[in-house]
This record gives C-alpha cells, structure tokens and sequence, in this order.
C-alpha cells in the first residue's frame, strides 16, 4: 500500500495556536480513540504537552471491550498524567474527567483557597482527527458549544468555551503530523476516520484491512459475513468473497471492490464488526 499522507495547511496553523496558547493552560485532555489509542499519540502534539498535567481521555470506549484498555492505561498513566476510558456520547461521562483534573491540579486549588481565591482550570482538548474533542466539550457543557461531524477536519481553529466559573477549554482542531514513518500507524488512524477517505484509495485500504484484522482474530470478519476463512486464503480471496456474499456486483456481474470497500470501513468505524483494537 502506498505511504499515506494528509497534512492539509489548516494542520500547521493549529499546531502554532497550540504552542502559542500552551503557557495559558494548566491541564490537557489529549483524546484517544480507543480502538487506536497509541496510534492516536501524534509526537508533535505529545512534545507539546510534556511540561503539563495531562488526562489521556480514551474516548469511543462502547467500541471496545473495557477490560482490554487496561495495558494501554497503564502505559499512559505517569506521575504527570493518568487514562481514563469513556463514550464521550454518553450524558454526564465527563463527569469523572472534571474530578481527575481536580484531583491532579489538587494543589494549585488548595493554594488559591488559602488566599481566599476561586480557581478555574484552563484545560486544552487536543487530539487527532475524529477522535471526538467537540462532542467531549459539547459533553461537559451539557450543551452543543462546539460544530461536531463524524468525519476529520471539522474544527478548523481554536476556541475557548466556558464550561463553568472552575472550568475552562480550548477546543482544537484535530491534527496529525507532517509524515509517517510507520505505514501500520497510518493505516490504523486511515481505519478509524482520522485521515480523510477522499485523500486515500478506500479500496486498497479495505484490503488492507482485511489482512490487518485477520492477523488479530478472523472471526470478526467470519460472524458479520457469514464466510469461513482458510488459514491459507489470499486477502483478494477473502474480498471476493465479501463482495459476493454482499451482492456488491457490478451490471456486468463483476465484483464491485469500491461499494464493498467502503461497506467494509462503515461496518467497523460504527462498530458492527464487532469490539475491535487495532494497536
């Protein structure tokens, strides 16, 4: 599969926002997909946020089995900064989000109050593409504050919202990092929609990930296709097969690969392959 690249202009701008509004913030909410969530760690966003607090917020969590994020949350949780699991669709899942940040910012709050002072907490929300921030500020403010859409690219620059008198947040817009260097990566963040499908080939990536999800367990593909998979079967094999079993067929009785690739990606990215993690 060729390299995948997306890095429209919009992206350069929000990373010099960010570093620019970086020493204005006490706290990050770097959002993960959690089906993806080392994938989702950009290293410009990641180098940008070392000096803070951060709350490594694995959103999407209704797609994956709970029990199988605990290594990942364990590898994010520093002395600096903890993981926590939500679906940030849910009303009031924010809710434990505001009593970490609480809980790590413990003493800027207990210093403020000996002086008799409120405190309120500007806390950045950044992350890839797609990986949910607005509808997490819109969670938090129990109200829509922010453009969402279930596609990359949707907020274009920043955006302070208040929450609350102890809780402000700078809404950014998702963004990935100049190139790279790890096709699986790309592909991983190409699957979950943090990468533009009119930018990419979806019919490779499908085959792609037919391969890459057989190499994690096929029987996700086996129960939602009703298909038997040989351990010795080509990928194009299995996609045939997929096309035939979905009737995705052109006039001519030739296998339609684009309508079935793109019914493959859907039935992932909305969960109906079955509770997948890519990483």
């Amino acid at each position: 599969m060729p390299t995948i690249q997306w890095f429209p202009g919009h992206m350069t701008r929000a990373l010099r926002e960010m570093e620019s509004e970086i020493k204005n913030v006490d706290l990050i909410f770097y959002c993960l997909d959690a089906r993806a969530p080392i994938s989702c760690l950009n290293p410009k966003l990641s180098n940008l946020a070392k000096n803070k607090k951060i709350i490594y917020v694995l959103n999407k969590c209704d797609l994956v089995e709970e029990s199988a994020l605990n290594k990942f949350k364990t590898r994010l949780t520093t002395n600096n900064s903890i993981a926590v699991s939500i679906n940030s669709v849910e009303s009031n899942s924010t809710k434990i989000l505001y009593d970490k940040a609480k809980n790590l910012l413990k003493d800027k709050f207990e210093q403020k109050k000996e002086k008799g002072l409120n405190y309120s907490i500007k806390a950045m929300v950044l992350g890839v593409p797609n990986v949910g921030k607005s509808t997490l500020i819109n969670n938090f403010c129990k109200k829509a504050k922010t453009i969402t859409g279930n596609k990359p690219g949707v907020t274009r620059g920043k955006q302070w919202v208040m929450v609350d008198e102890s809780l402000v947040l700078l809404d950014t817009p998702g963004t990935l990092w100049p190139s790279f260097e790890n096709d699986k990566i790309a592909r991983n963040l190409a699957y979950i929609g943090s990468i533009k499908d009119d930018v990419l080939d979806t019919t490779d990536l499908a085959f792609w990930f037919i391969k890459d999800v057989i190499n994690i367990n096929k029987k996700f593909l086996e129960d939602r296709y009703n298909i038997v998979i040989d351990e010795n079967a080509e990928t194009l094999e299995i996609f045939d097969e997929i096309c035939k079993v979905r009737k995705c067929l052109l006039k001519q009785g030739e296998l339609d690969y684009d309508r079935c690739a793109t019914l493959i990606l859907d039935d992932f990215r909305k969960g109906r392959l079955g509770k997948i993690i890519l990483d």
